[in-house]
């Protein structure tokens, strides 16, 4: 083990995650109105509609392969009498499924930002930066998944990945761990440190923004609102003719006179 791997493997992680809670709050306090996703569905909706469900759904699925694969021990998932083989399945065959839903969920994503232009002009320099290691951090976990547990001898990252990730927030990292990890795995790992230390300087911070109060808020009463003739009309019927309703001649009776 050398020095790059304990720079890599123990120092950056703290980095990461420090710059990851330190900048939202640093987020928070200073810039509350830009805590948000600057949406562009005004701008264009018929491929958002589209890429972003595939995109979100995928991505919750793979977020909850990796608390199953890196946060539950090998032990834990063996001792409730799930063997290696049926564990191997099960997170090979979810682990395709996100594969597929978050690359096409992606790509329509960027293409919408690429051809449309109205929806190009609004993505600045940060959102082209996320968008980048997004594609890296994507691109080698499928390629992890796919190519080498699918299609590859396959690798039990359970007893090395899993056990260094553990420990870094036990803060007890094992760098000598990842030394013999395939490259893929590394990159991987790599690029999503990386994405975390942008995270609190990206639209990504509106994760948090969960919209509980909507379950609780009061309804929202909607009036229809009549066209101007029919209120036009309603208002003549409604009101008296002058002269029809006391006859010929007469006068409404005057008040008091004071002089």
């Amino acid at each position: 083990m050398t020095t790059v791997d304990v720079v890599l493997w123990t120092v950056l992680p703290y980095v990461a995650l420090t710059v990851f809670v330190v900048g939202h709050v640093w987020r928070w306090r200073v810039d509350q109105f830009g805590w948000t996703t600057r949406t562009t569905q005004v701008l264009e909706s018929r491929w958002l509609r589209l890429g972003s469900p595939l995109f979100h759904i995928g991505i919750l699925m793979a977020i909850a392969g990796h608390a199953m694969g890196l946060l539950v021990p090998k032990t834990w998932t063996e001792a409730v009498g799930v063997s290696e083989h049926t564990y191997h399945v099960m997170a090979l065959a979810g682990g395709v499924a996100a594969a597929v839903l978050v690359v096409v969920g992606l790509v329509l994503l960027l293409l919408r930002r690429v051809v449309n232009g109205r929806v190009r002009r609004t993505t600045n320099r940060m959102d082209k930066a996320l968008y980048l290691v997004l594609t890296a951090v994507i691109t080698f976990g499928v390629v992890g998944t796919v190519g080498r547990n699918l299609l590859g001898g396959g690798y039990d990252y359970r007893e090395t990945i899993a056990v260094w990730f553990r420990g870094v927030f036990w803060f007890h990292p094992r760098p000598e761990l990842m030394v013999d990890v395939p490259l893929v795995f590394q990159l991987h790992a790599l690029s999503a440190l990386v994405l975390f230390a942008m995270w609190p300087f990206t639209r990504l911070v509106h994760v948090w923004s969960v919209p509980l109060a909507y379950l609780c808020r009061p309804y929202v009463v909607y009036r229809r609102r009549r066209p101007r003739t029919a209120r036009l009309g309603a208002a003549a019927v409604s009101a008296p003719a002058a002269g029809v309703s006391g006859g010929r001649g007469h006068r409404p009776p005057r008040g008091p006179s004071f002089r």
